[in-house]
């Protein structure tokens, strides 16, 4: 029989075996990616299936899509290929209040009118892709990138649907809070526990790609979200969680509530967890910073 560090608590064996590093390390398991059905998804815009580009100013015209290789890389749950841009305001955490919906597989630059590095498809792990859009240029679309953190890709128009989003996840480190805002107002604020040294959680913009089942009853038999974002270094996590993202999740218990003793993840009450579940939708914004002005 282990006893958890944290608690003193004695713990069942399949516990320990199952996560198979001391449970200081494996407070809390990022989530892999056996994604499954989503919330409500969010309402369509009317209209086109993509948004209406402002005409171009004398100074400014739209750069043209180079044609994209049929070879390049897909976007999956595996780490995003390298070359996108950094996000210009990872920390900005203003609402988001439109995502880019892929229709059909869509080629990702760059830049405007830069080069095409992967494709972005309608689905992740069979669970409908919606990206938060951060900027407008030109013609061209910035989203945040999937399974990539602090990372923008760029779209040209075509391919995608607008979809509105009316809600936002800000998750101060320093303060151990988590906030849901709906329409740029604060609806509720929960405390929660966040990655420990060496394995903090990720600062910066990034989205609600999904969510999965528990897989072990320490999730208390609450679904999880599963974040856009990895650990900033896959290496310093234990090996069963490797090619894992971040997620949002609830645990067998509340006793390290604003404390950091995950890995990576965020962990906050049950009831907190369904209340999200219940009304976040799929490409929801979630920003991550020390602390709020």
């Amino acid at each position: 029989m282990h006893y958890d560090r944290i608690t003193g608590r004695r713990l069942p064996g399949w516990l320990f075996a199952a996560l198979g590093v001391p449970l200081l390390l494996a407070t809390a398991l990022l989530v892999d990616h056996a994604l499954t059905g989503a919330p409500p998804p969010a309402p369509v815009v009317a209209g086109p299936t993509t948004p209406a580009p402002a005409s171009p100013t004398p100074a400014e015209s739209v750069p043209p899509a180079a044609p994209a290789p049929a070879d390049l890389p897909v976007v999956t749950y595996d780490p995003a290929p390298r070359g996108f841009p950094a996000d210009p305001a990872t920390a900005d955490t203003g609402p988001l209040p439109e995502g880019a919906r892929p229709n059909r597989k869509i080629a990702a630059y760059d830049a405007p009118g830069g080069r095409p590095l992967a494709f972005l498809a309608p689905t992740i792990s069979d669970v409908r892709l919606t990206m938060p859009i951060v900027e407008r240029r030109a013609g061209w679309t910035a989203v945040l990138l999937p399974s990539a953190n602090r990372t923008i890709a760029w779209l040209p128009a075509g391919g995608w649907t607008t979809v509105v989003l009316r809600d936002q996840i800000v998750v101060e480190r320093r303060t151990h809070r988590l906030t849901w805002r709906r329409d740029g107002r604060a609806v509720h604020t929960w405390p929660v526990s966040l990655g420990m040294s060496g394995q903090l959680t990720p600062l910066g913009r990034t989205f609600v790609l999904g969510r999965t089942p528990p897989p072990e009853d320490v999730y208390g038999g609450v679904d999880i979200f599963a974040l856009g974002a990895i650990p900033d270094d896959p290496d310093a996590v234990p090996s069963g969680l490797r090619g894992a993202h971040i997620g949002l999740h609830t645990w067998y218990n509340d006793d390290t509530l604003g404390e950091n003793v995950t890995n990576g993840c965020i962990r906050l009450t049950r009831s907190a967890q369904r209340q999200l579940l219940a009304e976040l939708a799929p490409g929801t914004s979630f920003v991550v910073v020390d602390r709020l002005p």
